[in-house]
């Protein structure tokens, strides 16, 4: 017998009032996908969930409230350089947050971005997803653009809405990277 997979429906949208926004974060990263989300937040009245996915840990065990137990792919690293990316990341996040007075908090993630959002969400039962996008490099072929693109693969993979902020744009008249 097939999984079914739940679908998106009215029944299963979470009201954007008062609702959680997640928010996928990088140390250095745009201020722009911050600033969109903590402007969604002020209108709609929401709390933000800010996360970052550390490709090179993977999550050992996931906790209701959307945090995780994880450690580093390499046994041999024992390494605890991803304490000072959460406090970096969480400096630059209370810089451009200090005069917002909105509500938020910071989970560090490990593992598939995708993945590790999307339990997030669950978790706290997010109203949306929130991403950073840029424009394909030169030289990207269609299929490493397609299959690297969060937003897409989130807008695949969960029935929340996903608002993916452009932190570049292609003019329309210019070729294609991949061409």
């Amino acid at each position: 017998m097939l999984h079914q997979v739940p679908q998106p429906s009215p029944e299963r949208m979470t009201p954007f009032g008062g609702g959680v926004l997640v928010v996928g974060v990088r140390p250095g990263s745009d201020p722009l996908v911050v600033l969109t989300a903590a402007a969604l937040a002020r209108t709609t009245g929401g709390v933000l969930y800010f996360a970052y996915v550390d490709e090179q840990r993977y999550t050992e065990r996931e906790f209701p409230d959307g945090t995780v137990q994880h450690s580093d792919i390499n046994p041999d690293a024992a390494d605890d350089s991803w304490q000072r990316v959460e406090a970096r990341i969480k400096d630059e996040l209370a810089g451009l947050l200090a005069d917002s007075g909105l509500s938020w908090q910071f989970r560090y993630l490990a593992g598939r971005p995708d993945r590790s959002l999307t339990h997030l969400a669950r978790a706290v039962d997010a109203a949306a997803i929130v991403v950073g996008n840029r424009a394909p490099e030169h030289g990207a072929k269609v299929r490493e653009f397609m299959d690297g693109a969060l937003a897409l693969k989130l807008a695949q993979h969960q029935h929340r809405p996903v608002l993916a902020v452009p932190l570049s744009v292609v003019d329309w008249k210019a070729p294609m990277p991949w061409a």
